[in-house]
């Protein structure tokens, strides 16, 4: 009743699904709102449908994947008809096969696969109750699937005390005075006055199951000018109830609250404990719980918790007692959070059956459920040491989980300072908190640790957070430590890693390093156990983007290929941004495009705000060179406070490049200097003298254009000293550019440059030599010679979409006395319209792309009808024409 908007709404999602658009809504409010009655109606609506169903109770929420399993149970026998790696990671979660440890999201990834193949015979309604009541394992797993649910015919549908940031909300308030008249007068069996209808609506604030409860009740306590707080107030009522029972039917409603669901479970311990199961009838009769298929459900979860209040501690924990021994050690996760209940001060006994029900949640991917057994068996341990590690434990669990302050919070509690609490600690920094002590951290457990494999690695790690902050002090320093540690270490992994993070440190100080960097590439690429560290997969790629190599992709792309194929979510937003800047220094730029979108996306998923800045740098940079100027600019005014909060200045670094290339691209020098000094003054300030992190080039094409040619011979002069130090072609490539720009001799530097860019596959630097190039050649009246030059930078620059430089080609091109035709601009494609064109004109297969990107074969069919209608075609070997 007072539902009449809100059961359209519902009725056109289900309606919708059934046509085959997707949707997802989270229906929210307080207990008693009436949320689980609008489900019901959901479900009614869902006629022609197959209703999947889960509710969420207590004593379910810390067993991993418990709810996902009674979602899914129906589509499991269609479990070996999606993706391996996937069928591989469900099956692992849900307890159906042994296997490793799985990426949290990979499980999400495959509950979607499943899904969407199951929802092909039939369309699917996914109905949620009590959402967060749900184990957080499942409830990730579904949220991750409902938020890419676009074009199956799968409508998913929870109810929940507040909302997902992620999924679409409908709250849910009161009913009004009118609808509560209504609901009130039809449940009471005397007629109410308008008055008490009216009091009890204030009273309530218009709670459905509050009205409900309270009508038939005295009303002198309810104070006439205020609402109640309603989940006291019915959890007095419920509680009131319960006790009305008799002893026996109180008795055995009291082991249903502690025991679950399970009537088998239910009916053992009461057994135990000498109370006669049959005395639930009287519950029954009494409207608290409903028996029905071998089930014990109470009629609300806050009747549960008022008859669970409500017991005496010490009757509760016999209670659990027994219930450990109903279930047994074959349910071993039950059994051991059952006796952690019963237990009322430490004992290893208990503490080591709670650790080995959390390696079974860790090893299925549950790693909030993990965290929360090892934290339980922390403090049931009564060793002092123990209870450090497996606090540790714990945060390390918590942290994969998700839940930053939680980690903190146990790492707080162990009170550790050893080598591994501190690497955990400096991990946390370095993804949402400060840089700089992430930097420390990592630094102080090195030096912690007596093995010198591991020091190195955390070393590596303390240099990986000088580079976001630009440290290149701190990184010279770390490379002096990792090379007389070198000498030391073991293993192949250690090894490279030393090498790789040292020879980053010395480029970022233009002293050297670049043999270090190649020599670990190979030694990273043929080892395996780098592999299994899923954490730092990404130092691989950093090799290839530190030397510009004309090779430098093709690795780095297999790694990408075979962490999607693996579902590994959780690491790719960090691979994704190596990739994206790759392919943004090549004449990728299409790719590139969509690889940020992606890798953004994926870090405001899972909350890695390093990576995420990086990425918004790394596209405003991009959508300079486009000169899409609007978009530019909303992602500086993004990246650049995110950056400076979290001292993550090499994203400021880029920042102040993609404003000063945007507005030299707009054909504004003057303000053009103004942020390239302003960037040239932090890298000043930083000591940052990698010459490919220097804005010089563009700084004398500025000064030039504003006509002050013997400032901008200075800073020409300056730069290719550090780009000769340097020695690398892409430096040099530039340097030479630069000079040709204003010198007499300027043949002889440009030639010397082009011959430099040969080596690298930045097109885009190419393009604009050949562009400075044909400028000089024309002003020099050399007019012929200048035409193929302006021709090639005009040809590339439209290949890239790269229109203000575009737009300056061709300008120098007519003033050479050419006639010239420009391409039309073609339609634009969304960022996940050009990914999935990308990897089906690549020659995948649309399953093969849903997997790679986390979405349904029939979400790939609809970009791809749309991507047909922008392009004018209408087949998969037209679209591989029409894209670079």
């Amino acid at each position: 009743m007072g539902r009449e908007s809100e059961r359209r709404q519902v009725e056109r999602l289900v309606a919708s699904a059934r046509l085959g658009h997707g949707g997802v809504l989270a229906i929210t409010g307080e207990p008693g709102v009436g949320k689980t009655a609008l489900l019901r109606f959901a479900a009614e609506c869902a006629t022609g449908m197959t209703v999947l169903q889960a509710a969420g109770s207590e004593p379910e929420r810390e067993i991993p994947f418990g709810a996902l399993h009674q979602v899914l149970r129906p589509a499991l026998d269609r479990l070996d008809e999606i993706p391996a790696p996937q069928a591989q990671a469900l099956s692992v979660a849900l307890a159906l096969s042994p296997g490793p440890a799985i990426d949290r999201f990979a499980v999400g990834a495959a509950t979607l696969s499943l899904l969407c193949r199951f929802a092909e015979e039939r369309p699917v309604a996914v109905l949620l109750d009590d959402l967060h009541l749900v184990d957080r394992p499942s409830a990730d797993a579904l949220a991750f699937a409902a938020r890419r649910l676009v074009a199956d015919p799968i409508v998913l549908l929870a109810t929940t005390r507040s909302p997902d940031p992620g999924l679409p909300a409908l709250p849910l308030s009161g009913i009004d005075l009118a609808a509560a008249g209504e609901l009130v007068s039809s449940r009471s069996g005397t007629a109410l006055s308008p008055e008490l209808i009216a009091r009890l609506h204030r009273a309530t604030a218009g709670n459905p199951l509050a009205l409900i409860e309270l009508a038939a009740h005295r009303l002198e306590h309810v104070s006439p000018e205020a609402p109640l707080p309603v989940s006291a107030a019915l959890a007095h009522e419920f509680a009131a109830q319960a006790r009305s029972l008799g002893e026996d039917g109180r008795a055995a409603v009291t082991v249903a609250a502690v025991a679950g669901n399970d009537l088998r479970v239910v009916a053992n311990a009461c057994r135990l404990l000498g109370v006669t199961v049959g005395s639930l009838a009287e519950a029954e009769s009494a409207g608290l719980v409903r028996i029905t298929d071998g089930r014990v459900e109470f009629r609300h979860p806050l009747i549960r918790s008022a008859v669970y209040g409500d017991c005496d501690p010490q009757r509760r924990r016999s209670i659990h007692r027994a219930v450990a021994e109903a279930v047994g050690p074959h349910d071993a996760d039950r059994h051991a959070w059952h006796l952690a209940e019963a237990s009322v001060g430490p004992g290893a006994g208990v503490a080591d059956l709670l650790e080995r029900a959390a390696e079974r949640a860790h090893e299925r991917g549950a790693h909030d459920v993990a965290a929360a057994a090892y934290e339980r068996a922390a403090r049931l341990s009564p060793d002092v040491e123990r209870h450090a590690l497996l606090c540790v434990t714990a945060a390390e669990s918590a942290w994969l989980a998700g839940t930053t302050p939680r980690a903190v919070a146990l790492l707080d509690e162990g009170g550790s300072n050893g080598p591994r609490a501190l690497e955990l600690r400096g991990a946390i920094a370095a993804r949402t908190g400060s840089l700089t002590e992430a930097r420390d951290l990592c630094w102080t457990a090195a030096r912690q640790s007596g093995d010198p494999d591991e020091g190195v690695v955390f070393l590596a790690d303390a240099v990986n957070a000088c580079f976001y902050l630009g440290d290149t002090t701190s990184a010279i320093a770390l490379a002096h430590e990792i090379e007389v540690l070198l000498e030391q270490v073991t293993t192949p992994r250690a090894l490279g890693l030393g090498r790789m993070a040292a020879g980053v440190a010395r480029i970022l100080a233009n002293q050297g390093g670049a043999d270090q960097i190649r020599s670990a590439t190979g030694l990273l690429a043929a080892s395996d156990e780098w592999r299994d560290d899923r954490r730092r997969l990404w130092w691989l790629m950093i090799g290839p983007l530190f030397l510009r190599d004309t090779d430098s992709g093709a690795e780095l792309r297999r790694i990408v290929g075979r962490a999607r194929t693996e579902a590994a979510v959780g690491t790719l937003p960090s691979l994704l941004f190596h990739v994206a800047r790759d392919e943004a220094t090549t004449n990728q730029w299409v790719r590139a495009e969509a690889t940020y979108d992606e890798a953004t996306r994926l870090a405001r998923e899972t909350g890695q705000e390093t990576d995420l800045a990086m990425c918004l740098a790394g596209l405003a940079w991009l959508r300079a060179r486009l000169g899409d100027e609007a978009r530019c600019r909303v992602l500086v005014a993004e990246a650049l406070p995110l950056c400076r909060s979290r001292d993550i200045h090499i994203g400021r670094v880029w920042s102040l490049f993609a404003l000063g290339e945007l507005e030299l691209g707009l054909g504004d020098p003057q303000k053009a200097l103004t942020h390239l000094e302003e960037l040239a003054t932090l890298l000043d300030e930083l000591k940052l003298t990698d010459p490919d992190l220097s804005p010089a080039p563009e700084l004398a094409d500025a000064l030039v254009r504003l006509g002050r040619h013997e400032d901008a011979w200075q800073v020409a002069r300056r730069y290719r000293a550090e780009a000769a130090a340097k020695g690398q072609p892409w430096a040099m490539g530039r340097a030479e550019r630069t000079i040709g720009v204003l010198s007499p001799d300027f043949d002889t530097h440009f030639e010397a440059s082009l011959r430099f860019h040969e080596r690298t596959l930045d097109d885009f630097e190419t393009a604009r030599t050949r562009l400075a190039y044909g400028a000089r050649l024309r002003r020099a009246r050399r007019r012929v010679d200048a035409r193929p030059h302006l021709h090639a930078a005009l040809d590339t620059f439209e290949n890239l979409r790269a229109a203000r430089w575009a737009d300056l080609a061709a300008v120098e091109l007519g003033a050479t006395g050419e006639t010239i035709k420009r391409r039309a601009p073609g339609e634009t494609l969304t960022p996940q319209e050009l990914q999935v064109s990308l990897l089906l004109a690549e020659g995948k297969t649309t399953r093969e792309v849903a997997a790679a990107l986390f979405l349904s074969p029939k979400t790939i069919e609809y970009h791809l009808r749309k991507v047909y209608t922008k392009l004018g075609i209408r087949s998969r070997a037209e679209l591989a024409g029409r894209l670079p």
